[in-house]
């Protein structure tokens, strides 16, 4: 027991009954406790710039890179079983402005979707909507070529929020739940606090932050001396 749990003990045992006491003991156990297990989270805190990438259904590899065709690793992503494949993909904006190499991630999903910075979408044409990844209906669209043809997406094409991945152990870490909104607080000379990050908790997830290229740019992540999620009010 550390000397400051001790005096507040000894104190409260010449004044309160037993019971009082083993409540104040067991308060100031539980914050010690939770504040410890706080930190420990914070420290392994991951904080990635996710580029444009887009994901594929697998329908559209098929019509993008040949039938039978199955995306390629290339690299393991930090989250476990997802990776950046060795195919890409050229983006058709309305404008007939184009992005010529977008990579794609896999696994494969239900629906295709195009995740693109603040200004490619100004290069592009296309007023990009800020959505949480997979919810995209009313999004713009795009084309996609492949070296085995095209597909037009009617829909699709985001801005990703920047958001938390984390495992509910973390969260309950946090005092936050899956939905939760936090915020990031980046250290350094071009010090930012980015708000309203969409927590994202599962059972396996490992805590990292994803924010995109004008972001971690805007902040010179690279250079960053610290990185801290922090709970908002």
């Amino acid at each position: 027991m550390s000397s400051a749990l001790s005096s507040v003990v000894g104190t409260a045992i010449g004044s309160l009954d037993r019971i009082t006491v083993e409540r104040i003991v067991r308060d100031i156990v539980l914050r010690s406790v939770g504040t410890h297990s706080k930190n420990s989270v914070q420290s392994k805190l991951v904080v990635s710039i996710s580029a444009r990438h887009c994901h594929l259904t697998d329908e559209h590899v098929e019509k993008l890179f040949g039938p039978g065709h199955r995306l390629t690793p290339m690299k393991d992503l930090y989250q476990t079983g997802f990776y950046a494949a060795e195919e890409t993909v050229m983006i058709v904006g309305p404008s007939r402005k184009m992005l010529p190499s977008v990579r794609v991630l896999g696994p494969t999903r239900k629906a295709s979707q195009v995740e693109l910075a603040f200004t490619d979408g100004i290069s592009m044409g296309i007023d990009l909507p800020v959505r949480a990844s997979g919810k995209i209906s009313g999004t713009p669209g795009c084309v996609l070529v492949g070296p085995a043809g095209a597909i037009e997406l009617a829909e699709g094409v985001i801005r990703a929020e920047r958001h938390a991945h984390m495992s509910f152990a973390d969260a309950n870490a946090f005092g936050v739940r899956d939905g939760d909104r936090m915020s990031l607080r980046i250290g350094g000379r071009c010090g930012v606090i980015l708000q309203d990050l969409l927590v994202r908790a599962d059972a396996t997830s490992k805590l990292e932050v994803h924010i995109d290229t004008d972001e971690g740019n805007a902040a010179d992540l690279d250079n960053a001396t610290s990185v801290e999620l922090i709970t908002q009010d």
